[in-house]
């Protein structure tokens, strides 16, 4: 007999493993996307931090977020998630002091995967990172997650490229997925041409990994976003069971 005990006495739901904290924008969130629930086979419970806008978070990394971060971490976490996630790698400004006010693990940025990615490759290979905007990642940004200097990156930004800029970072209210496609083909293939020696990619941005699977198509590598991040986290949460079976 399996005996199930209650977590709270302040809610009645239970299984949604990961709590996502999602910017106060407005734009297409297509499948693939974090911000699209039918990216995940599992359920996922979203909380929306309000004035955190593009401009805000990205363009003036605005210390006085950090506060609305807080408490939107808290307050999944009293809503019962075992882990929370971000939905945009710029969150990484607020890691270390959102994984200290909550009792659950947090991973706010796909960057986070960067020391990992690093140890499964040659010394003289490089992560290629391509970002929403790389023009405002700083130095923060990458200490925070843990890509130190001895971390060898080349990053590129997908800010110049007028569909991706102007459905995503200046919320145009529409998205044209496929030229959207073509726009982050061309970065990587730049980034290849550039840097001979990368050895794995991640896509900085909540909205590329719907792209995942033509970067990896057109360049052999392995592909990470934050969609590989939390399955990964998700896994950990909810290990797969083993049964007796045939051998």
């Amino acid at each position: 007999m399996t005996v199930y005990r209650i977590k709270s006495k302040t809610r009645s739901w239970d299984g949604e493993t990961i709590g996502i904290l999602i910017l106060d924008a407005a734009y297409p969130c297509i499948p693939g996307n974090v911000g699209n629930a039918t990216t995940y086979d599992f359920p996922v419970r979203y909380k929306e931090v309000k004035g955190s806008s593009i401009e805000r978070l990205l363009n003036e990394r605005d210390p006085s977020l950090l506060e609305p971060f807080i408490q939107g971490a808290r307050e999944l976490e009293a809503e019962g998630v075992g882990a929370i996630t971000g939905a945009c790698g710029f969150m990484a400004l607020f890691q270390p002091q959102v994984a200290a006010a909550v009792n659950v693990p947090v991973f706010l940025s796909s960057l986070l995967q960067a020391p990992f990615i690093r140890a499964t490759l040659k010394p003289d290979q490089k992560i290629g990172i391509i970002s929403a905007n790389a023009s405002v990642l700083t130095d923060d940004h990458f200490r925070n997650v843990g890509i130190t200097p001895d971390i060898p990156i080349a990053v590129y930004g997908m800010e110049d490229q007028y569909e991706f800029r102007s459905s995503v970072l200046e919320e145009k209210g529409t998205l044209d997925s496929d030229k959207v496609r073509e726009e982050i083909l061309g970065v990587t293939a730049r980034m290849m041409r550039e840097n001979p020696t990368l050895g794995a990619i991640i896509l900085e941005c909540s909205d590329l990994p719907p792209y995942a699977h033509a970067v990896r198509m057109a360049t052999g590598l392995p592909v990470f976003d934050f969609t590989t991040m939390i399955r990964y986290v998700h896994n950990a949460l909810v290990p797969k069971t083993y049964e007796k079976g045939y051998m």
